[in-house]
């Protein structure tokens, strides 16, 4: 007879008018990720969560780029969110809450968790405004709409708030 604690993994995929997109989520995982998104910078972004957050992340999605960025990006919040939560089921031996002050050079985020079941987002990140270079550009005001998309989905309240920082590209990875 085992003991051994069930899988906290899920999978799902999501298509609109706009956007096709496939996440697969293991929490328990050891921070492998594959994310395209069709967007560089986000890609990063994505990759990033899922390596230090130790989890395994694989996103495939497709969108109206030619439009803009917003769809994807909102988009794959919403499924990231649907994910986690289905991943994290009755969320048996997780701490609820959590906070950590994360440094990038010289930026500093805070971020503040409550694993609540109620959807709230305080974001108090306010970079300097220029797009992040790339192909195509990344507009840093998306990963408010992002955030956003996770935590409704989710079920999460969770405050970002801007420490320091001066440099978008550290802002927003912090």
């Amino acid at each position: 007879m085992s003991t051994a604690s069930p899988a906290r993994s899920a999978s799902a995929s999501r298509r609109t008018a706009e956007t096709d997109i496939t996440i697969e989520l293991d929490v328990d995982g050891t921070g492998r990720t594959d994310c395209s998104t069709g967007l560089p910078f986000f890609d990063h972004m994505l990759d990033q969560l899922g390596r230090h957050g130790g989890m395994d992340l694989t996103v495939r999605a497709t969108g109206d780029l030619e439009i803009d960025s917003h769809h994807t990006v909102e988009d794959t919040g919403i499924l990231l969110g649907s994910v986690l939560k289905e991943a994290l089921g009755d969320k048996a031996g997780v701490r609820r809450f959590a906070s950590i002050r994360v440094p990038l050079d010289e930026a500093v985020v805070e971020a503040v968790l409550d694993l609540s079941g109620r959807p709230f987002l305080h974001y108090e990140i306010d970079p300097p405004g220029v797009k992040i270079l790339g192909d195509p550009p990344f507009d840093p005001q998306l990963m408010e709409e992002f955030w956003r998309a996770v935590v409704t989905s989710a079920g999460l309240t969770l405050h970002l708030t801007l420490v320091r920082g001066r440099n978008t590209h550290h802002i927003i990875e912090a």
